[in-house]
């Protein structure tokens, strides 16, 4: 058994080295610039209309990058100036965009269908470091991934800078209401296992637990965590420092889950009014995904179907499910001091498509423009505790920077029309 899990991590890190080589390649085939060398010099970048990620907007205004951080935001020039180094002319700047929820290795397989068991640790990686790519040149600069024991590999690689990527959180594993009971016993965990389990995570280099509180939307959505449960696991998370995200549908399994003392909410698609102000009230970060998980599903139906629960009563449960999502992020948007962050659930065929969640936020929530771009920079590098270091444009802030194709507070779809992307200072999209 031992000789088998070093074939994996050797393979898993060799696959790891083949992306970096190929992107190598890629670089010096191309005429590409050196993003993977350090820029250690003063960048200038100078834009018409900066948005800080907090509400805030700067006309005609220089970010100066020293290193991987902003040093400074210079509002003194009348225009761009011969020392700039890069002139975004009438260009949207933003904070790099955070998505708290990705699964970046689902993907589809060499056939084209959703690849619902594990190929081998090479396949695995190198499928999550496309998908990450794709992410990063949409411009989300960091991704939290719940999750799988890969995103560990990957997450450190792009930490140590070889990879160009977004930085990743992950969850490595999640919990349900049967973790750690032996195959082919049908029991429910026993709090203590399941606080054992969470140490476990801790050990092993979990950002974040990722909590199974009710069945899928496929399957009702019904609670399935006992109330006991998540007391344990949201309990022994918080013991060990670590946040909890809890994937929960009804107001049942999300009521349960906020007394817990649970940090976030995913999905959240069948709650009703009280338990919105529940989550406001305790201050709950919630995350509903409305605009690119179950489009992604129907859209490449083909794909999925005949998998596990996705037969046909399950996508008749996701269309009937656009309707209900549509109904509650309006009133989600609408119930005050709610923290909204923006996560999309992505899955296989829905990487590089994350920009679509706030387009849909306004569209179908009436949601305020700015307050989608806030929910997807600054209020999400909260929900991640690293507010300190990313999420808005400040001096001392890390320099992920990105320019989009118009104005998103008048046009939200300008989000989805990225022509820059810098991450801790370097450049990988311009």
């Amino acid at each position: 058994m031992r000789t088998m899990r070093l074939k994996a991590v050797l393979a898993a890190r060799l696959a790891a080295f083949a992306v970096f080589v190929a992107f190598a390649v890629f670089v010096v085939s191309s005429g590409a610039p050196a993003v993977l060398i350090a820029q250690d010099q003063t960048v200038r970048i100078h834009a018409a209309t900066i948005l800080d990620g907090t509400g805030g907007v700067l006309r005609n205004a220089t970010i100066v990058v020293q290193g991987s951080t902003i040093a400074a935001i210079d509002t003194s020039n009348a225009g761009a100036g011969a020392n700039v180094t890069y002139d975004l002319g009438a260009l949207t700047v933003m904070p790099g965009m955070i998505d708290v929820h990705v699964h970046v290795g689902w993907h589809f397989d060499k056939d084209g269908r959703y690849a619902a068991r594990g190929g081998t640790p090479a396949q695995d990686i190198l499928y999550s470091a496309e998908n990450a790519y794709v992410t990063l040149m949409a411009g989300f600069t960091t991704i939290q991934s719940p999750g799988q024991p890969s995103d560990v590999d990957l997450r450190d690689a792009i930490a140590r800078g070889v990879l160009p990527r977004p930085r990743i959180l992950t969850s490595i594993r999640a919990i349900d209401e049967h973790t750690g009971v032996p195959r082919g016993e049908n029991r429910l965990a026993t709090p203590d296992a399941l606080r054992e389990f969470v140490r476990k995570l801790k050990t092993d280099g979990a950002d974040v637990v990722k909590i199974f509180a009710s069945a899928s939307i496929r399957d009702g959505g019904t609670q399935t965590m006992t109330n006991e449960q998540l007391q344990a696991v949201c309990g022994e998370a918080r013991a060990q420092g670590l946040r909890t995200m809890v994937h929960a549908h009804s107001s049942e399994s999300v009521k349960a889950a906020v007394n817990a003392g649970c940090d976030q909410i995913e999905h959240g698609v069948l709650i009703d009014d009280d338990t919105l102000k529940l989550m406001a009230a305790k201050g709950v970060y919630f995350d509903p995904n409305v605009g690119v998980v179950l489009q992604n599903y129907l859209r490449n139906k083909a794909k999925y179907l005949g998998i596990g629960n996705y037969n046909e009563a399950g996508f008749a449960a996701m269309e009937r499910g656009l309707a209900i999502n549509a109904a509650m992020i309006k009133k989600a948007v609408a119930t005050p001091n709610l923290k909204l962050v923006l996560g999309t659930d992505a899955v296989a065929g829905a990487h590089g498509h994350n920009a679509d969640e706030l387009v849909e936020r306004v569209r179908q929530g009436n949601q305020k423009p700015m307050d989608a771009i806030i929910s997807a920079t600054s209020l999400s590098a909260q929900s991640l505790r690293l507010g300190d270091t990313i999420g808005t444009i400040a001096p001392g802030k890390e320099a992920d920077i990105i320019a989009v194709d118009g104005d998103p507070t008048a046009d939200i779809t300008a989000v989805t029309r990225v022509r820059f992307v810098m991450k801790g200072g370097r450049v990988y999209k311009r």
